[in-house]
């Protein structure tokens, strides 16, 4: 179990260039962008232009903040995202090239090797009660507040950017409550497929 404070994350630029992106978390942790087997971050989108591009990795992205963009896919494909908690999923390797609706965007990144590793991304506005049944579970304030109970016991409160990571063998039950009306949070699941490499 990790709680990862939203202030301590650090700016680093994007594999291209091309804007800012803060690293929440990944296996291994530490790892360079050509490494990991699955990596979280949060990135700043302050203009249109090219993603970078991963090869073999499966990506889902979801709107936090802004008026929405558009990643626009080489093959004809367009994700819209227009509101917060949208979100697209598509291959790394595909070429894509993002316009903006109205100014800039927030986005958050959910990153996984397509061969070691599956990745599912679910937006939440109101309580949720679950029994965290894959490899490693995320929970991500969006906004608001929300406070988690992990097995009836252990409370964290978590203000927007937070993360608490949860792996197997940590909680049998987690219960996530809206302390604020507005608050709005990502639960993120990842199961490994092949922990031989």
């Amino acid at each position: 179990m990790n709680l990862i404070r939203g202030g301590s994350l650090v700016p680093a630029p994007w594999k291209n260039g091309g804007g800012v992106t803060r690293e929440i978390d990944a296996e291994p942790r530490g790892a360079a962008l050509d490494g990991f087997l699955w990596r979280l971050s949060i990135a700043n989108v302050d203009a249109a232009g090219a993603f970078s591009t991963f090869a073999g990795i499966d990506r889902t992205l979801v709107l936090l903040e802004g008026a929405g963009m558009r990643l626009n896919e080489a093959n004809g494909r367009v994700h819209a995202l227009h509101a917060p908690l949208a979100m697209a999923s598509f291959a790394g390797e595909t070429p894509i090239d993002a316009t903006l609706v109205d100014g800039p965007t927030r986005d958050f990144n959910v990153m996984v090797r397509r061969d070691r590793a599956r990745a599912t991304v679910q937006a939440h506005r109101r309580e949720a009660r679950f029994v965290p049944a894959d490899d490693v579970t995320i929970i991500f304030c969006v906004q608001g507040e929300i406070a988690v109970a992990l097995n009836g016991e252990a409370r964290f409160t978590l203000q927007p950017d937070d993360t608490l990571r949860l792996d197997a063998s940590t909680a049998r039950e987690c219960v996530v409550t809206c302390v604020k009306p507005e608050a709005s949070w990502l639960q993120i699941g990842i199961v490994i497929t092949d922990s031989s490499r």
